[in-house]
């Protein structure tokens, strides 16, 4: 998987979209993400992933603006690219570079070895949100194959 390009749409699995976030703290959230990507089975060490998630966010908040927070994380203890999806109706300061709310979160986890990749899936989803209208219709989007339909409409 080195070199072949991971599409959103194949990593992203229904099951791990959540999209009723009641957590309006940050660090409750991001541990609300990591259980998440650990329900996958493919995150060895729970505990310690979290760690380095809020280690990445206080180099820098990874809330990218246009309501949109991307928390990631490599490790050693990850084998394979996991991701997930949640939302936060109400929207919650997360630091980020706008300065206003941030309402879907995409966490990722990553293989330690696998950077390139790891770039890569974050520039993905970084293009993705770009679009305003893809992040409205993610925002309103009424369950989670909606959810997945409207990132692979945007990928084909």
């Amino acid at each position: 998987m080195q070199n072949s390009r991971v599409r959103l749409s194949t990593l992203l699995k229904e099951k791990y979209i959540f999209l009723n976030l009641e957590e309006d703290n940050k660090k409750k959230l991001i541990a609300k993400l990591v259980d998440l990507i650990a329900a996958s089975g493919k995150l060895k060490n729970k505990k310690a992933f979290l760690n380095l998630i809020l280690k990445r966010e206080k180099l820098g908040s990874t809330g990218i603006g246009n309501g949109v927070a991307i928390p990631h994380a490599k490790s050693e203890k990850v084998k394979d690219f996991i991701m997930a999806f949640a939302r936060q109706d109400k929207g919650m300061d997360f630091g980020a570079l706008d300065g206003e709310k941030t309402y879907l979160f995409f966490i990722l986890a990553s293989p330690e070895s696998n950077v390139g990749g790891h770039l890569k899936i974050l520039a993905d989803i970084s293009r993705l949100v770009k679009d305003k209208f893809i992040v409205d219709r993610l925002k309103n989007a009424k369950d989670k194959k909606e959810i997945l339909k409207i990132i692979a409409a945007y990928e084909s």
